[in-house]
C-alpha cells in the first residue's frame, strides 16, 4: 500500500479534517443540531400522550379530555415531521458545502502536484480519490456526528425514562445498550479494514477503465479486447470479494443487535405482564414501557448504520487526507522574479534520470553533464533521435522535474528560486500533442481566464496572422470545440496553441514542431504563426525537419543523452566533418528517426 492509501483506523485523528470543513459552516451546524434535539424531545413526548390518552380511556375519562389529548399527540406527530424535513434539508446543505470545498481542495492540489506523481497513477484513480471517496464523506460531514450525538442522547433520555417508571426495565434497557455497545466496538476495526480495502480496488477498477477507454482505438485495431476483459473480469472479481466481505462484516452488528433486541422485548412484557396482573401499573404504563424498549432499537439501529457509514468514511477520510499530505517532489523558493524580455538560457553540469519510468526504456532516461548556453533573442535548434533526451530536457526547463545535479538559469537566475507561477508565465511550451477542452476558442485560448479581453485575443490573432481561420470557424471566439480538439486537424490545433502561448508573451518558447503532414493552406499558416512568435524571444525549437531547421542561429545535437555537437548552424552546415552536415546530406526525418 503506497503512501497516499494509508490510513489509521482511529477517529480521532481525524476531528482535525472534519472541523476544517465544518467550522466555515458553523451556524448551519448548529441549526441542524438544535432541530435535531427538538426531533428527539418530540420524539420522547409522543409516548407519554398515548400512554394519558389510554389510561383516561380505560378510566372511563370525559370525550372532551379525550380528543384534546388525540390533537395533541396528532399536532406533536407533525411537528416532528417538519422537523425532519428541516433536518434533511440543512443536512444535504451542510454536506455539499463541505463535499464540493473538499472536492476543490483536492482538485487544486493534485494540479500542483508534479509531474512524477501523475506518472505514477491513473487518470481514473485521481477520479476515484476526488470524487468517489469525497461522496462517501458526504453523511459524515452533514448527519453523521451530530446524528450519533443525537441519537446517543435519544437512548440516554430513554434509558432515564425507564429507570423512573420500573428500575428492572431499565436495567433491561442499559443491558441491551450495553451489549449493542459491546458488538459496535468489536466490529468497528475489521470493517473499517474491509471497507477501505473495498474503496482501494474500486480506485484499481476506475483506474483500469480511464486508461483503457482512452486508448480504445488502438485496442480495438491491435486485437487487444480478450486481455482487456480478461483483466476487467479480474478486477471485477477482486471487487466482489472485498465488497461482499465488507458488508458481511458489517451485518454482523445488525444481526447480533437484533437478537438481543428480541431478548430485550420478550424481558419487558413479561415484567410488564406480571407488574399490570398485580395491579402495580395501569395498562398504560406497560405499553409505554414496551414503546419506549422498543425505541431503543431505532436510535441504536440508526448508530448502527452511522457507524457503518463512519467505517467508510474514516477509510476515505484516511485516504484523502494521505493524498493532501502527500508533498510535491519540487520545492519552491519564489524568492526571485525573471526579468522582462528575450531570457538567455544556460544549463550547468545538469545530469538527470527518471525515478518513475516518466522517459520510457532507453536512453531518455537520462542526461548527461549537460553544459550550454543560449543568448536572449537567439534560437537553439534541438536535434537528436527519439529517446536522445531532447524531451528530458525540455522539461527540466519547465521545471516539471528537478535535475540530479546541475544548475538551469534563466535571465540569470537559477529556476528553483523563481515561483512555479511565474517561471511558467515566462517559458511557453509548443507540442505536438495539444491538450484541448470542450469549450469555446476564446476559452482554451485562455485557459478561462476572465482578464484576457477579447480585444486581446483578436490582435493576438492578427499578429499571428490567423485572423481569417479564426473567422471561418462557425461562431467565432464561442465557438465550441469538442475534448481533444476532436473536429480539427493537427495543425489547426497547433495554430491554437501557438495563439495561447502568444497571449503569455513569454520570454522562452519551447517549440516541438507540428506533424510534417499538414495541408499547404494550414502549413503556410503555421510557418507564418511561428515566425511571429519567435520574433523578439530566445527559442529552443526540437526539430525534425529541414524548413524548422533554417530558423535556427545554432544547433545542438543530442545523443544519448550527451551534447554530440553544438555550434553556429551556418559554420556548422558548411562543414563537412559534423555531426550537422551529415544529417543534411542524409535527411532530418530519415537520420532522426
Amino acid at each position: 500500500m503506497n503512501k497516499t492509501q494509508s490510513q489509521s483506523n482511529t477517529f480521532s485523528e481525524y476531528v482535525p479534517f472534519l472541523t476544517r470543513y465544518l467550522r466555515p459552516r458553523l451556524r448551519w451546524v448548529l441549526l441542524l443540531a438544535v432541530t435535531l434535539l427538538v426531533s428527539i424531545g418530540l420524539q420522547l413526548a409522543n409516548p407519554q400522550i398515548v400512554r394519558t390518552f389510554i389510561d383516561a380511556a380505560m378510566a372511563g375519562g370525559a370525550l372532551r379530555d379525550l380528543i384534546i389529548t388525540a390533537l395533541l399527540f396528532l399536532g406533536v406527530a407533525l411537528a416532528r415531521q417538519a422537523v425532519s424535513l428541516a433536518v434533511t434539508y440543512l443536512a444535504q446543505n451542510v454536506a455539499w458545502a463541505a463535499t464540493n470545498a473538499l472536492r476543490l481542495d483536492l482538485a487544486l492540489h493534485c494540479l500542483r502536484l508534479d509531474l512524477s506523481f501523475h506518472k505514477a497513477r491513473t487518470p481514473g484513480e485521481l477520479i476515484e480519490r476526488v470524487d468517489g471517496d469525497v461522496s462517501e464523506l458526504a453523511n459524515f460531514f452533514s448527519q453523521m456526528i451530530v446524528r450519533l450525538l443525537g441519537n446517543s442522547l435519544l437512548v440516554l433520555g430513554i434509558l432515564i425514562l425507564l429507570f423512573r417508571e420500573d428500575w428492572r426495565v431499565g436495567l433491561i434497557g442499559a443491558a441491551y445498550v450495553l451489549l449493542a455497545a459491546v458488538l459496535l466496538r468489536q466490529v468497528q476495526k475489521p470493517a473499517t479494514k474491509a471497507w477501505s480495502e473495498s474503496r482501494q480496488a474500486h480506485a484499481g477498477l476506475f483506474g483500469f477503465l480511464g486508461e483503457k477507454l482512452v486508448g480504445v482505438e488502438d485496442i480495438r485495431a491491435n486485437g487487444g479486447e480478450p486481455y482487456v476483459m480478461a483483466r476487467l473480469y479480474r478486477l471485477m472479481r477482486a471487487l466482489l470479494h472485498k465488497g461482499r466481505g465488507a458488508q458481511l462484516t458489517g451485518s454482523l452488528t445488525f444481526i447480533a443487535g437484533y437478537s438481543a433486541f428480541m431478548v430485550a422485548m420478550i424481558a419487558t412484557l413479561a415484567i410488564g405482564a406480571s407488574l399490570f396482573s398485580r395491579g402495580l401499573v395501569t395498562i398504560g404504563t406497560v405499553y409505554l414501557l414496551m414503546v419506549y424498549v422498543n425505541k431503543l432499537e431505532e436510535p441504536l439501529k440508526e448508530i448502527q448504520r452511522q457507524i457503518a457509514d463512519l467505517q467508510r468514511a474514516v477509510a476515505s477520510v484516511g485516504r484523502v487526507t494521505a493524498l493532501l499530505r502527500t508533498q510535491p517532489a519540487l520545492v519552491e523558493d519564489a524568492r526571485t522574479a525573471l526579468p522582462p524580455g528575450a531570457l538567455p538560457v544556460a544549463f550547468e553540469g545538469v545530469s538527470f534520470r527518471y525515478s518513475d519510468g516518466a522517459g520510457g526504456n532507453g536512453a531518455d532516461n537520462i542526461l548527461e553533464g549537460i553544459t550550454f548556453d543560449l543568448a536572449p533573442g537567439k534560437r537553439l535548434g534541438l536535434l537528436g533521435r527519439t529517446g536522445s533526451g531532447k524531451t528530458t530536457l525540455t522539461r527540466l526547463l519547465m521545471r516539471l522535474y528537478d535535475p540530479d545535479a546541475g544548475a538551469i538559469t534563466l535571465g540569470g537566475i537559477n529556476i528553483r528560486d523563481v515561483g512555479l507561477s511565474d517561471l511558467r508565465a515566462r517559458v511557453g511550451m509548443v507540442t505536438q500533442d495539444v491538450q484541448l477542452f470542450e469549450a469555446t476558442i476564446r476559452d482554451n485560448l485562455t485557459f478561462f481566464s476572465r482578464r484576457v479581453s477579447d480585444e486581446q485575443v483578436r490582435a493576438a490573432f492578427d499578429e499571428l496572422g490567423l485572423r481569417k481561420w479564426y473567422e471561418s470557424m462557425p461562431d467565432g471566439l464561442d465557438t465550441v470545440l469538442k475534448a481533444g480538439g476532436k473536429g480539427l486537424s493537427a495543425g489547426e490545433a497547433q495554430l491554437l496553441a501557438l495563439a495561447r502561448v502568444f497571449l503569455k508573451d513569454p520570454g522562452l518558447v519551447i517549440l516541438d514542431e507540428a506533424s510534417s503532414r499538414l495541408d499547404p493552406a494550414t502549413e503556410r499558416l503555421l510557418e507564418h504563426a511561428m515566425e511571429r512568435l519567435l520574433q523578439g524571444r530566445t527559442a529552443i525549437i526540437v526539430a525534425h525537419r529541414l524548413t524548422t531547421v533554417q530558423r535556427a542561429d545554432e544547433i545542438m545535437v543530442i545523443e544519448g543523452g550527451r551534447i554530440l555537437e553544438r555550434g553556429n548552424r551556418r559554420a556548422l552546415a558548411g562543414d563537412p566533418t559534423s555531426h550537422f552536415y551529415s544529417l543534411l546530406q542524409v535527411g532530418l526525418g530519415e537520420a532522426l528517426a
